[in-house]
Formats: C-alpha cells, sequence, structure tokens
C-alpha cells in the first residue's frame, strides 16, 4: 500500500470495520437487554410482521379460553340449581313413600305434608334465584347464550347453551297437585315426582356433556395457545448464548479497530517525515 499524505485508507478501512464492530455490539447488547431478536423492523420486516400476526392470535385464543372458562362458571351455577332441585325431589319422594303406608297416621301426615310445601316452595324459589349475574337460568325466562370459545369468526368457534325454554318451577315440573296429606294422594303423587325426575334429569344430562365438551375445549385452547407461542418464539426471541458470543466477539473487534487505528492515523506522519528527511 503506498504511502500518501491526504488520503488515509488504511484508516478509513479499520474506521469502517470499528463502526461496523460498535454496530454489532449494540445490536446484540439491545437484544440480550430485550430478550429480542427483533426489536424493531428494520431487524427482520418480514419476521416481525408474521409475530405481530401470531401475537394477535395468541391474545385472541386467550380470551377464547377465557371465554370457555367463563361459559363453564355459567354452567356450573346452573348444574348446582339443579343438584340442590334432585336432592328435594330425592327426598320428596321419601316422604310420599312414607306417607303411603298405613304405619302414619293423619296427624303426622300433616306433618309430612308441611315439609312437602316446604320443598316445593324451595324448589321455586331455587328456579326464581339461579341466575349468572341478572340473567335468570332455570325460570324459562333466561336468554339463548352463545359463547365465543375460538379465535376465528365461523360456527365452530361457538357454543350455544339455550336457557330460554329451561322451566324448573314446580308447575312445570307437574308437581303442583303434589299432596301427602291422605295416603291416596300419597301414592297418586308418587307418578308425578317420578316424572318430574325424569324432567329434571334431561336438562341436567344435556348441561354436564356440555360442560365435559367446555373443559376439552378449554384444554385444546390450552395447547393450541402453547404451540403458537413456541412459533412467535421461534421468530421473534432472542438466542442468549448466541448473542452474548456475538457481543464478547464484537468487543474483541472493537479493541483491535482501536489499536490498529491508532497506528494508521501514524502513517500521514511517518511520510510527512520522510518528507522532511
Amino acid at each position: 500500500m503506498a504511502l500518501t499524505i491526504l488520503t488515509n485508507l488504511a484508516a478509513l478501512n479499520t474506521k469502517r470495520h470499528l463502526e461496523e464492530s460498535s454496530e454489532t455490539y449494540a445490536q446484540s447488547a439491545e437484544r440480550i437487554a430485550t430478550g429480542k431478536r427483533i426489536n424493531k423492523s428494520s431487524d427482520d420486516a418480514a419476521g416481525l410482521s408474521i409475530a405481530t400476526s401470531i401475537e394477535g392470535q395468541v391474545r385472541s385464543i386467550q380470551q377464547a379460553r377465557r371465554n370457555s372458562q367463563d361459559a363453564l362458571s355459567l354452567m356450573q351455577v346452573a348444574e348446582g340449581g339443579m343438584n340442590d332441585m334432585s336432592n328435594l325431589l330425592i327426598r320428596l319422594r321419601e316422604l310420599s313413600i312414607q306417607a303411603s303406608s298405613d304405619t302414619v297416621g293423619d296427624s303426622e301426615r300433616k306433618i309430612i305434608n308441611f315439609e312437602t310445601v316446604q320443598i316445593k316452595q324451595e324448589m321455586d324459589r331455587l328456579s326464581e334465584s339461579t341466575h349468572y349475574f341478572d340473567t335468570p337460568l332455570l325460570n324459562g325466562k333466561g336468554k339463548n347464550f352463545v359463547f365465543q370459545i375460538g379465535p376465528d369468526n365461523n360456527e365452530n368457534n361457538r357454543l350455544e347453551y339455550d336457557a330460554s325454554k329451561l322451566d324448573l318451577s314446580t308447575s312445570n315440573l307437574g308437581l303442583s297437585d303434589v299432596d301427602l296429606t291422605d295416603i291416596d294422594s300419597a301414592r297418586n303423587s308418587l307418578e308425578s315426582i317420578d316424572n318430574a325426575v325424569k324432567t329434571l334429569a334431561e336438562p341436567r344430562a344435556q348441561l354436564g356433556a356440555l360442560q365435559s365438551r367446555l373443559h376439552s375445549i378449554s384444554s385444546s385452547l390450552s395447547v393450541y395457545e402453547e404451540n403458537m407461542s413456541a412459533a412467535k418464539s421461534r421468530i421473534i426471541d432472542a438466542d442468549i448464548a448466541t448473542e452474548t458470543a456475538n457481543a464478547v466477539k464484537s468487543q474483541v473487534l472493537q479493541k483491535a479497530g482501536v489499536a490498529i487505528l491508532a497506528q494508521a492515523n501514524m502513517q500521514p506522519s511517518l511520510a510527512l517525515k520522510l518528507i522532511g528527511d
């Protein structure tokens, strides 16, 4: 290389490499600090676009899973009311069997019938008071609930539960005429109670099936979220080991560049010294 005064090519070349090392170090330091490989669009425009799209999908999946859990909570409220009513029906049938026997006198039947009245009133209370927030669930005045249980806008991502036709009042269950004040009425009441048990069992079984499905949906969404998050991580997350190695390498190159630049800057003075000599 020629020894010149006006243009120090060695210094310019060394300066360029030193700037590159500094930029590489700054980029690695930023990635280590943020944990992200892509911190701005210039790092990887296509990768950032894909990662942003995946992030939107992940957030949607998370909300869909919360929706499914909220739907499960609603159904558990309805299930709780039905469970209490089922227990009351079992007790009502037990009283009916007791009142159907001649071992029980009229005065005892009056006491039994008093409990029967209380049971029916409690069942009606449960029917009216079982709500999810302000929406009734068991008195036929509810609504057709539609739950968004997936991240997309189609029928496969929605689940319906119709509480608008579910009326579990004693009148709708056929228990209005249940009376245990005499032996004949007690015996005739058995059929009405059994029919009420069957009427209650059907929506309860359907509710149980929906709850099982929601458990499965929530589990599937968790797996889906995990896989999408892994895909996003592969695109946007920094490999800390690699970035640390790059940072150390850049620091070494910077130190070497500074030393070489100092020597390169001495070349013009050497040329002048040659002229002076």
